[in-house]
């Protein structure tokens, strides 16, 4: 496709890689915006996350997907179906890594979907603004004998170091395309669904390691509220067990108040108003192999 005198490109870019490696992290930094949630927490991203960069060059397509782990219930499997799809979609994978941890068991698990597949991979060494140059080096030369990688780019998502390199080299390996959404527009997700993912990141931020993986987060309502120019969200918490049900709500109310607090923040500024927080906790014993939870919950895709 041309536009002006020059072509055009556009593609589909996965990013794949274990948990906690920061690929949300360096989704929201190449974007410029928040659309995918982070925490300090293996698997937050439960499903494929779109987002979109759009240049006068080309419009880039990423997915950031669920890290590929040992599924333990049909959660787990679900986010492994997920991708799975997303290497079998696209036009270039960005297998990212953390460069600061010597390579594991779960970074040749993943390298060997890549065998069988056309599609050109990207090795991004992450976090390398925690290592030194002969430190980059050797993670370098230790991850690339997994596989023979079309490019290998050490970058740190939390810095912006050479993430304009990694973009210059993903519109290399793009087809000519037409731009697929309008310029301003960073994610395809419906608001309810960041709504929730919002508020999931809090909880995953604030609570205990015993928490995070059994929490679902469904919005129940959103209205606007024209009188007093605010949008009103009401949000349910779920849980597998009562005792988590008491870690979230906290003594007297004080950590669901700042969960709402600080959920409320982001979600006005993704909103562009004032916003009215209502959240509520409850328990739904072992929603996670729960075939009609999962669906209710948006995870049956």
């Amino acid at each position: 496709m041309i536009i002006g005198e020059k072509p055009f490109k556009s593609g589909f870019v996965a990013l794949v890689g274990r948990p906690n490696v920061g690929k949300s992290t360096l989704l929201n930094r190449i974007i410029g915006e928040k659309v995918a949630i982070t925490a300090a927490k293996p698997q937050t991203t439960r499903n494929r996350i779109p987002g979109i960069r759009t240049t006068q060059k080309a419009q880039i397509i990423f997915l950031d997907t669920p890290g590929i782990h040992k599924p333990k219930h049909k959660l787990g499997q679900h986010m492994i179906e997920v991708a799975k799809r997303a290497l079998e979609e696209v036009d270039l994978i960005l297998f990212i890594v953390d460069s600061t941890v010597p390579l594991g068991r779960g970074d040749r698990f993943i390298a060997g979907y890549f065998a069988t597949l056309k599609t050109p991979v990207f090795l991004v060494l992450n976090k390398t603004d925690l290592l030194s140059p002969a430190d980059i080096a050797r993670a370098q030369a230790e991850y690339s004998d997994l596989h023979s990688f079309a490019e290998i780019i050490p970058v740190s998502a939390v810095t912006g170091d050479n993430l304009a390199l990694l973009e210059d080299r993903i519109i290399c390996y793009l087809p000519e395309g037409p731009q697929y959404y309008p310029d301003n527009m960073v994610t395809d997700q419906p608001e309810r669904f960041i709504v929730a993912e919002l508020i999931r990141e809090k909880v995953l931020q604030l609570t205990r390691d015993e928490v995070p993986h059994s929490i679902a987060v469904e919005v129940q309502e959103m209205k606007e509220r024209e009188e007093k120019n605010l949008i009103l969200v009401r949000a349910n918490i779920y849980v597998e067990r009562d005792s988590q049900k008491g870690i979230i709500i906290g003594r007297g109310g004080r950590m669901l108040k700042e969960i709402g607090l600080k959920a409320r923040v982001d979600i006005e500024h993704l909103l562009g108003c004032q916003v009215f927080l209502e959240l509520w906790v409850k328990v739904r014993k072992d929603w996670r192999d729960s075939v009609e939870a999962l669906r209710n919950f948006g995870y049956d895709n």
